[in-house]
């Protein structure tokens, strides 16, 4: 299975060519530099904050990978919300994560590239994230996620005119993961830990070092430091404002940075999109939803 996956994937790759890359230094962007250590890599970190630097400085020595380094600082990342909340038409609490995918294309763009190239989707086809490690009915749930995945890189690079290529959800790699590989390919133990994309590690191992093939899964905020702007934002507002405004606001706030950025959606945005014929209202904000759909883009609210 690693060693059709690993073929799968290598082709995805050729058709989906880019001239650049986010890069983290985590697991799915290190194999995809494997795969083309022409591409020229951007990493985006938060001033000094971020914990996936060592991991892209040895994939990047271990390659000869061409690494374009872009620290933002905490002004920089904290004045660039309303613009990235005005392109999503989103206040998502997941913005932070929209951060450094919004300064990596910016930057592209400032290099003169056209097409960049993602590691989105590798977490909800081959079962990275951790709580899936715990679902009965993994299987099913990763077919459902399959139909309804949406990345918010699309939308951030259709803003900067690049084009986005998304190896991991290529049709054929997408379709391969989903109905061939079965869930204990997908979950497994190493070393005496549970692992999600073991397939994934286990196809590359042997290419990358084993610090880079069997690292643990960060989110993009953590690995990038922008996890330290939800600590800025929530202590801009005291819990007497918070408590008051959960009060004011027709929306179900998960935390005070939730709040934060509805209000920057408000101003830079407007009214909430009421349903349309077809669909219902979202339980979290009111928006527009596809009846069938388990998220809200519009504030987020996520189905359980």
């Amino acid at each position: 299975m690693e060693n059709k996956l690993r073929i799968k994937l290598e082709d995805s790759v050729s058709r989906n060519r880019a001239e650049g890359m986010l890069f983290s230094g985590g697991l799915d962007t290190s194999i995809l530099a494997a795969l083309c250590p022409e591409v020229r890599a951007i990493n985006v970190s938060l001033e000094d904050f971020s914990t996936d630097l060592e991991y892209a400085r040895a994939v990047e020595e271990a390659l000869g990978l061409k690494v374009h380094y872009l620290s933002v600082t905490t002004e920089e990342a904290l004045a660039a919300l309303p613009e990235i909340i005005k392109i999503l038409k989103s206040f998502d609490p997941a913005v932070p994560n929209d951060v450094t995918v919004y300064f990596g294309l910016k930057y592209a763009k400032k290099l003169g590239l056209n097409s960049m190239m993602t590691g989105d989707g590798s977490d909800e086809l081959l079962g990275g994230y951790d709580f899936m490690r715990n679902r009965g009915d993994l299987e099913d749930y990763i077919r459902y996620l399959s139909r309804k995945m949406f990345f918010s890189s699309n939308l951030l690079g259709d803003f900067f005119q690049l084009a986005i290529k998304q190896p991991y959800i290529d049709k054929e790699f997408a379709d391969f993961a989903v109905n061939e590989v079965p869930v204990k390919s997908k979950i497994c133990e190493h070393n005496g830990r549970v692992w999600g994309k073991c397939v994934l590690r286990k196809a590359f191992e042997g290419v990358l070092a084993d610090e880079i093939i069997w690292q643990s899964k960060r989110p993009l905020e953590f690995g990038s430091g922008t996890t330290r702007l939800r600590e800025i934002i929530s202590g801009k507002i005291s819990d007497k404002e918070y408590a008051g405004k959960q009060k004011k606001y027709p929306v179900k706030f998960i935390n005070k940075e939730h709040l934060y950025f509805y209000e920057i959606y408000m101003d830079v945005v407007g009214r909430i999109p009421l349903p349309q014929p077809g669909q219902e209202a979202c339980p979290g904000c009111g928006a527009g939803m596809k009846k069938a759909a388990c998220h809200c883009r519009v504030c987020g609210w996520v189905k359980i």
